[in-house]
């Protein structure tokens, strides 16, 4: 115990000495395979095929039965995360993180060895472990100069790891005899190892430094009078965001299941590399674009960027579907642009958007409050919309589902985009040399710098 305890403090200590771009890729690199392994205990169930099986006798596919009840998991946890993420100090947050893993790994011992109904509801309990990893692990990265860049870094692992984890699933069961039932299991023992120490070396990450705090603004964890207090001071555009993200996760949840049978009506289904050809310049454009604002240092600016960046990734979701109605483009390049907009407007929501929106009004908070709220919403819509597709647009086949809600996303998100950069943008110069309100200012003493704080500024903060 006590060799560990020396060997944190020595790694935190090194940490908190180095370069901080040596800082940065350290925190992107452990946030990155943390997240990835988590992924282990979340989708390899999606690997099996539980053919012929109902659901209690339903006309319900038993796998169906699956998605939609860990979904459900999910979409609870996330509710649930609004409070303990938020709250979670630094000690709290890794103790929070290994429970939630070993939580999903027991569910998943339950999916083995119980009966076949009652395995709905253990794939259900494995969600509802896991819809808090992403803002616990967002807490560590939050609030830095270069928290762009390691959130991106933190984005792109869930765009890569589904196929991944599914893929040492599948040759579980190919390779070692591995049944369907266990195999989920003994997916998430291989990379049970991986996940807790990727999940000690991210609580090693040392604290944002006096020049995170003066460009970015401290942050703090929020208990029920702060988040109210920050909801009653933005509520208006937290409205106008959460409204746009219930239908942007429920449009990415469809696109990400139902791949497979889009591709199938577009006519190519016997290319086997078609979703890797398509997902990779996908995942490359994202990372790229998003990454770049890490160069903008002045917050409101980057802050309208953001929104222009998400606008664009909209209006590319109905620019590519006219395309493609048109006949002026083939369906898989139809799917790159689907795809390429529909994260450029999805992954700031989990990672750069409210960070540039907490540091732009410099209210004293964490954006994790927001990010687990915004999940919350968006996974709701996204469980409604598979519902409202299966119960009342029967007649209607996924491509023609999934062409005509392009053109919803596209018309409406970009509306609501755009009111809601307006109110925030309003919002930030109104405030953005001003001190935070009484009601959530912290009696800490910390520095607090303008929006436009000089490198000058973060090293006279410093001394």
């Amino acid at each position: 115990m006590a060799s560990s305890t020396l060997s944190r403090f020595a790694i935190q200590s090194r940490l908190s000495r180095a370069p901080n771009s040596f800082v940065t890729i350290y925190a992107t690199i452990v946030a990155f395979c943390t997240y990835f392994c988590m992924y282990a205990f979340r989708k390899p169930f999606a690997a099996g095929h539980y053919e012929g099986l109902k659901f209690l006798g339903t006309t319900i596919d038993l796998k169906t039965a699956f998605v939609i009840s860990q979904i459900l998991g999910y979409t609870f946890s996330k509710f649930v995360g609004i409070k303990l993420c938020s709250e979670a100090n630094r000690f709290r947050r890794v103790q929070l993180l290994i429970a939630s893993i070993v939580w999903a790994e027991l569910a998943l011992l339950l999916f083995a060895v119980i009966p076949g109904p009652w395995k709905v509801a253990a794939i259900f309990l494995n969600g509802f472990s896991l819809g808090m990893v992403w803002g616990l692990v967002v807490g560590y990265l939050e609030g830095r100069r270069t928290s762009e860049i390691q959130l991106v870094g933190l984005s792109c692992s869930f765009i890569i790891a589904s196929g991944v984890v599914k893929d040492v699933g599948k040759a579980l069961m190919t390779d070692y005899g591995i049944t369907e039932w266990w195999m989920p299991f003994v997916t998430g023992l291989v990379f049970l190892p991986g996940f807790l120490l990727f999940s000690f070396l991210l609580h090693q990450v040392p604290e944002p430094s006096d020049q995170d705090i003066v460009q970015r603004v401290k942050r703090e964890p929020m208990d029920a009078r702060r988040r109210w207090a920050f909801m009653r001071q933005f509520f208006a555009g937290i409205v106008l965001l959460l409204v746009f993200y219930f239908f942007l996760t429920a449009y990415r949840d469809f696109r990400d299941n139902y791949m497979v049978d889009i591709f199938q009506e577009l006519g190519f289904a016997e290319d086997p590399a078609i979703m890797t050809s398509t997902e990779l310049p996908v995942a490359f454009g994202v990372m790229i674009a998003l990454a770049s604002l890490n160069l903008i240092k002045r917050n409101r600016t980057a802050l309208v960027t953001t929104f222009a960046i998400m606008t664009l990734g909209v209006l590319l979701l109905g620019g590519g579907t006219l395309l493609l109605d048109a006949g002026l483009i083939r369906g898989d390049r139809w799917m790159v642009l689907t795809g390429l907009g529909t994260y450029l407007a999805y992954v700031p929501y989990g990672s750069i958007l409210f960070d540039r929106i907490v540091a732009s009004t410099r209210v004293v908070a964490t954006a994790v409050f927001t990010i687990m709220l915004a999940d919350a919403v968006g996974y709701t819509g996204a469980t409604g919309v598979q519902l409202y597709k299966d119960l009342v647009q029967t007649e209607a086949t996924r491509l023609d589902f999934f062409r005509h809600f392009s053109y919803a996303i596209a018309a409406g998100g970009a509306i609501l985009l755009i009111l809601s950069s307006v109110y925030f943008l309003r919002k930030s110069q109104s405030e953005g040399l001003a001190a935070v309100r009484p009601e959530v200012q912290p009696d800490d003493g910390q520095p607090s710098g303008g929006e436009d704080a000089t490198d000058d500024d973060c090293a006279l903060a410093a001394s």
